[in-house]
């Protein structure tokens, strides 16, 4: 039994070493025959190495990039193919080259009239010669025309049917496609540009790209560059020059994949609205550059993101920088604002403490602290309503911020005024905010700073601050992308992010709301100027002082702003508006209630007409039946039924073809009688339904007037009507 066994382990030891012995000469081969093949064997003269490295390259074939949206679906952003052309006049077989080249050079001679026939045949032959004649040398890429054509012309040229009458004709020779999926030479390769369809509208925001690497540089296009770019697909090419590869038709791809689509927030009639707006006050006042930007209160939605500077090469005002997202500067008195909630919340005021200001000066270790406006004994409210400096000094002492301004800064950290916002957009600078007890902190920093010096935030993050106080507390995430998309299923749905705690206490946000309304209501109020009856406007004007070399520079030289909300009562809209060194006045002609708070105002007016949802609706009530009737008093029924419907009121019944109004008999509408042999009673009508029937029956007609039809004449198959 023992030696039976011991056979048997044997017999399988002796198999084993068998098999391993032929997988081990097997893997020799194999390793042998690629060196070979690499080293030694040779292809059309060539060692295998040499000829794939000069002949076929692995390459990439570009994705196309994904569209950029507004909010309501408008195009902001494409890509449009557009393609080289050119030919190898050495890939097709001689007879199909020489049979087909003088069709090929009269169709481009004709189309395009870039060269003659003559001049693309003898380019053609003569590379097709050198070709032959030089043992499979020379120009392998020969180009047809020196731009690169769109797509409808590369449909042209791949689709169009030379000879109607003939079978497999589609496409002009050596660039029609055969059923190996051959071309014959022609070759169309793809290039994609970006284009605008709303030119510079929001062109900063949306953002360009690098020409030489089709990435995104900045804007929406490169901070969304991996979702828009897409994938690259895969190809096998074949070489033809240094520069130049041809694909291989017939063989397998990696295909790419197109870029998905981003849908903003932007509404095109927004940001047409605040750039032309805005673009006004800047040529009037030759301003260095100005920024606008709208956004929804509750959701955070930037509506709007306008940003012109003034062309260094005096060509006016064009987008070229992001100042809204990436320019921190002193926001001057719109972070007054912030230094009232702080203060409230502390307790040691209220709206109604009276604050002695004197004759509008004081001083404070170095800082000689000035009013324009506010002088004498105000409350506490008109110091924000009419921006006093010396009154909100005068808080901050009462508050105990001098002696502990870490207890100020806390609350400006609470109202997020210490960081980015975290928009979603690459580039936002964060605030240039020196902390007490480091360089650049020193004894009067605390007061210079509750006016709006010494720090330096970005537009957005001072509109941040105010949509939270117009959203009863609340801060929100300011967004710019609302949904990613891959054509229509969506990837991604960007949703507002709210915090979930007030950033003050309820009593301290409606206190600080009404003192908003109070600026542009007050007479007193900076913002007097914007106020109007219609609707109600609250926010704060901002003016500080421009830094020229690290020092503030004198009189004159201003960066202004308003930063507010509206309707003020029910806020939908919050906008700031900034503008840097107005130009061309004297005094407040220069501050931000003259310059900034118009542009505010111009489109807080345009949007409230715009957007109807801001309207309470139109109640649908019946229209009073005789004075609807008084307009409509004749025509064709069906007519006139369809536009009694639209108005909600009463129609035609049981008539048709031509009625008339009968509003004191006791049929409402009667017939109108269009006998041709008679004169109809024309009277009531309109000149288009007179002259619809009149005309149909065969009569001329000469009118003078405007209105309904209230007299007419008939002479020789003539009719001549009187319009009032």
């Amino acid at each position: 039994m023992i030696s039976k066994t011991n056979n048997i382990r044997a017999d399988i030891a002796r198999r084993s070493w068998v098999v391993s012995s032929l997988l081990i000469i097997v893997a020799i081969l194999v390793i042998w025959r690629i060196v070979y093949v690499q080293h030694y064997a040779k292809y059309k003269g060539k060692p295998w190495v040499k000829y794939m490295a000069n002949t076929v390259r692995i390459d990439t074939i570009p994705a196309m990039r994904g569209n950029i949206y507004s909010s309501d679906g408008s195009l902001l952003a494409t890509s449009l193919p557009y393609y080289e052309v050119s030919i190898d006049p050495a890939a097709s077989k001689e007879k199909y080259f020489y049979s087909r080249i003088d069709s090929l050079a009269t169709l481009f001679a004709n189309t395009f009239g870039q060269r003659t026939k003559e001049d693309y045949l003898r380019e053609l032959k003569f590379a097709r010669h050198e070709f032959e004649v030089n043992k499979k040398k020379g120009n392998r890429n020969v180009r047809l025309l020196n731009r690169q054509i769109t797509f409808r012309e590369y449909q042209m040229i791949t689709t169009q049917q030379i000879q109607p009458s003939a079978k497999a004709t589609r496409g002009w020779p050596f660039f029609r496609q055969f059923n190996n999926g051959e071309t014959r030479g022609g070759k169309l390769p793809v290039f994609y540009r970006r284009y605008l369809p709303f030119g510079n509208l929001a062109a900063r925001t949306i953002g360009y790209l690098d020409r030489a690497t089709y990435r995104g540089l900045v804007g929406l296009e490169a901070s969304f560059d991996r979702k828009l770019s897409g994938t690259p697909g895969i190809g096998l090419f074949r070489v033809l020059d240094d520069k130049t590869f041809m694909p291989f038709e017939e063989s397998e791809k990696l295909q790419p994949a197109n870029g998905y689509d981003l849908y903003t927030t932007l509404d095109v009639n927004f940001q047409d609205i605040a750039e032309s707006s805005l673009r006004k006050t800047l040529n009037r006042y030759q301003a260095d550059y100005g920024t606008v930007i709208v956004m929804e209160v509750q959701t955070g939605a930037i509506k709007a993101m306008v940003n012109l500077a003034l062309s260094k090469k005096d060509t006016g005002y064009a987008e070229t920088f992001n100042y809204a997202l990436a320019q921190p500067t002193n926001p001057g008195s719109t972070f007054k604002l912030a230094t009232m909630v702080a203060a409230l919340e502390e307790g040691k005021v209220s709206p109604a403490t009276s604050i002695q200001t004197g004759n509008g000066s004081t001083t404070y270790g170095r800082v000689t602290i000035t009013d324009t406006k506010a002088h004498g004994t105000i409350t506490v409210q008109q110091v924000l309503e009419q921006s006093s400096n010396v009154g909100t000094h005068l808080i901050m002492q009462r508050s105990g911020f001098y002696t502990n301004p870490y207890k100020y800064m806390e609350y400006l950290k609470k109202f997020h005024l210490t960081q980015p916002t975290g928009v979603a957009m690459l580039g936002e600078a964060p605030p240039l905010a020196p902390q007490p007890k480091t360089t650049g902190w020193d004894g009067t920093s605390a007061t210079r700073l509750s006016y709006g010096y010494v720090w330096e935030i970005t537009p957005l993050q001072t509109l941040s601050f105010y949509n939270a106080i117009a959203n009863n507390g609340y801060w929100v995430r300011p967004m710019i992308v609302q949904e990613v998309r891959n054509a229509n299923e969506v990837i991604q749905a960007i949703k507002p992010q709210v915090l979930e705690q007030r950033i003050a206490s309820e009593q301290t946000i409606r206190r600080v709301q009404k003192m908003l309304e109070g600026a542009v209501a007050d007479k007193q109020g900076t913002g007097h100027i914007i106020h109007n009856d219609q609707y109600q406007i609250a926010g704060k004007t901002g003016t500080a002082q421009l830094i020229i070399n690290n020092t503030y520079s004198k009189v004159g030289k201003y960066n202004v702003s308003f930063a507010g909300y509206f309707p003020a009562k029910s806020p939908k809209y919050s906008c700031i508006v900034f503008v840097s060194h107005p130009k061309g006045g004297r005094g407040d002609n220069l501050y931000a209630g003259s310059v900034a708070a118009p542009v505010f105002k111009e489109v807080a007016d345009r949007i409230v007409g715009y957007d109807v949802k801001m309207h309470p609706p139109v109640p649908n009530k019946k229209n009073n039946v005789k004075e609807t009737n008084k307009q409509l008093r004749a025509g064709q029924a069906d007519d006139l039924r369809t536009i009694a419907e639209a108005l909600n009121t009463d129609a035609p019944v049981n008539v048709n073809g031509w009625v008339m109004s009968a509003p004191n008999t006791k049929k409402q509408w009667t017939n109108t009688d269009t006998n041709p042999n008679k004169i109809p009673n024309l009277r009531g009508m309109s000149l288009r339904d007179a002259l619809y029937l009149l005309e149909n029956h065969g009569f001329k007609v000469n009118y003078q007037g405007m209105g309904k039809i209230t007299d007419y004449t008939l002479k020789n198959d003539v009719y001549a009507l009187i319009l009032k």
